[in-house]
């Protein structure tokens, strides 16, 4: 039976745009509205009770999100994210223990094209390199583990994807920097610094980073 009085929103859309859907599980569109509540009278708006908290709706499941689920990045976006960690991580570690090593800049350029950079060869790697370190064989970071330009993409691109990543997601990544540093068989006192504070920026804590690039050493890859 319809209901003779009731009171419910009436919306409207301020925004449209992409969002990871937290009851889709996935990349949907959104429409982000205002409403007001209304007495109405067999369905019909009749006097206007008050506002309510703005809200995202998903056109696809019709659920009905607080503001705050557009912080989640969507799949599309959370994948460039993770593409440009891996990309940044690599360098950051190659300028550490610089580019005299053949075998760690094939590592580098490696985890370099896996993550999504297929045709970024050598050349193009230490071009970047040399544009954010300033030298190629520079260090990254200063006596106190910051400072440089790849100490500022480093920040850029790992402080907002390590919320967003798995314990395991994130010691991943580290262990991928500790690969490329042990490509030539060993660490440079410079390396492991480096990939100190990459685990610092992962919200990776002090002993796990320990342990984990202990662990790369005995891992083969």
């Amino acid at each position: 039976m319809t209901r003779l009085w009731g009171v419910r929103p009436r919306w409207r859309t301020d925004v449209l745009g992409d969002f990871f859907c937290p009851g889709c599980g996935g990349d949907r569109n959104y429409r982000r509205q205002h409403g007001r509540r209304w007495l109405r009278l067999l369905g019909t708006p009749l006097l206007p009770l008050g506002p309510v908290l703005g809200s995202v709706q998903c056109t696809s499941c019709h659920g009905r999100y607080g503001v705050e689920s557009l912080e989640a990045p969507t799949c599309v976006r959370l994948t460039g994210m993770l593409r440009d960690a891996q990309y940044t991580i690599a360098l950051a570690v190659l300028a550490a223990g610089g580019t005299g090593s053949a075998a760690v800049r094939g590592e580098a350029c490696e985890v370099i094209r896996a993550a999504g950079f297929e045709d970024c060869g050598e050349a193009q790697v230490l071009a970047a390199l040399a544009a954010l370190s300033g030298r190629g064989d520079g260090e990254p970071f200063d006596v106190h583990g910051v400072g440089g330009g790849l100490a500022i993409e480093l920040h850029a691109a790992l402080e907002p994807l390590a919320p967003h990543l798995s314990q395991q997601g994130r010691e991943r990544l580290l262990l991928q920097g500790a690969w490329i540093a042990l490509a030539d068989g060993r660490y440079l006192p410079q390396e492991r610094a480096t990939l100190t504070a990459v685990g610092g920026r992962l919200r990776l804590g002090e002993e796990a980073v320990g342990r984990l690039l202990e662990a790369a050493t005995r891992t083969p890859h």
